[in-house]
């Protein structure tokens, strides 16, 4: 009875931050329209652009659907890292000090906030899928689920990063100025915007250890039907750097002072 009791709260102190995060997004309209708007106009300008004048002959695959993917991808890397800045946003407001102090582990704020993290990028991503849909995308039931899994496990791991970046930080000028490079990195080495398989040997070796790449595979595999890496390999390395990151941002969040 104890353990099942301690397992409730557990959980209820997850869902109490996990509901302040995704309340803060919905009151936030702007936010939601500013980071859905900059996936849509890469996909309508790069994707129509680049286009008109490129094609993807060897996948016999349109421009636009080609990096749909990875636009994805994009609105995942831009929305998790940057979910950071809330850390420093909740210091200055005092809210993280009235958490700090209240009887939840650090792993639990952590976990809690990471979750909310992951359901803002989600609903980015439905209304990108929505989008899909217009422009002739098919998705089976089975494709959506397992896009789902890959945009949480992206969402997850560049979440945590986001907020390793942001528990040792305090000024929000200075989060955005680090953080820039880090997700304009990720995004362009990821090969969402131009295939992999014939890349020069240095750019070869940047994708390899980019996570983004392993989740832009992933859903080209699931979409589009083409990729260069097997399913369960872009899985095993989503799952390996979600591990990893999500250790790196509990050791730092134990580590954090609240002020």
């Amino acid at each position: 009875m104890y353990n099942t009791t301690s397992i409730r709260i557990y959980f209820d102190k997850i869902y109490a931050l996990w509901l302040r995060e995704v309340k803060v997004f919905f009151r936030e309209k702007s936010r939601l329209v500013a980071s859905t708007f900059t996936p849509l106009l890469w996909l309508f300008v790069i994707g129509s652009g680049f286009g008109s004048s490129t094609s993807i002959s060897a996948h016999a695959v349109d421009y636009q659907k080609f990096i749909f993917p990875g636009i994805i991808c994009m609105s995942v890397v831009f929305s998790s890292v940057f979910f950071g800045s809330y850390i420093i946003w909740d210091r200055k407001f005092d809210f993280l000090k009235s958490v700090m102090v209240a009887p939840v582990s650090r792993s639990t704020i952590f976990t809690g906030k990471t979750f909310g993290g992951m359901t803002n990028s989600l609903i980015q991503v439905s209304i990108l899928l929505i989008v899909g849909l217009i422009i002739g995308v098919q998705f089976s039931p089975l494709a959506l689920v397992q896009t789902v899994v890959i945009v949480l496990l992206l969402s997850f791991a560049l979440t945590s990063l986001g907020l390793t970046l942001g528990s040792y930080m305090t000024s929000l000028e200075g989060f955005q100025m680090i953080v820039s490079f880090v997700v304009f990195p990720l995004f362009f080495l990821s090969g969402a915007l131009f295939p992999i398989d014939k890349l020069p040997q240095w750019l070869s070796i940047l994708t390899t250890i980019d996570p983004v790449t392993y989740a832009v595979d992933a859903l080209r595999n699931i979409i589009l039907g083409i990729g260069s890496h097997g399913l369960g390999l872009d899985l095993g390395v989503l799952l390996l750097y979600s591990c990893a990151l999500g250790a790196l941002g509990t050791y730092s969040f134990r580590r954090m002072k609240a002020v």
